[in-house]
């Protein structure tokens, strides 16, 4: 386990036998900003394909062949940023 990793979870442990009768909940910035972003995708989505993702009727092969595309589209977008610098 990482340094970091285990720092977290011993302030976890930490709050749990601090003082406070009821365990707290940590929330982490970085967690909840990409749940809104995911939020957001998710309604966009729902309103340009008039389906959530879980009830989409594609298959396996097709999801397949988008996930393709997008990792490809990442390492395009990988190179930019390369080039960039």
């Amino acid at each position: 386990m990482s340094d970091s990793v285990k720092k977290y979870y011993e302030t976890i442990e930490y709050r749990w036998h601090s003082n406070s009768t009821s365990r707290e909940t940590l929330k982490d910035d970085v967690v909840e900003e990409v749940k809104d972003i995911m939020d957001k995708r998710s309604q966009s989505g729902i309103k340009e394909y008039g389906t959530t993702l879980a009830d989409n009727p594609d298959g396996f092969w097709r999801w397949v062949n988008e996930l393709q595309a997008e990792l490809m589209d990442a390492v395009l977008y990988l190179q930019k940023l390369k080039k960039s610098k």
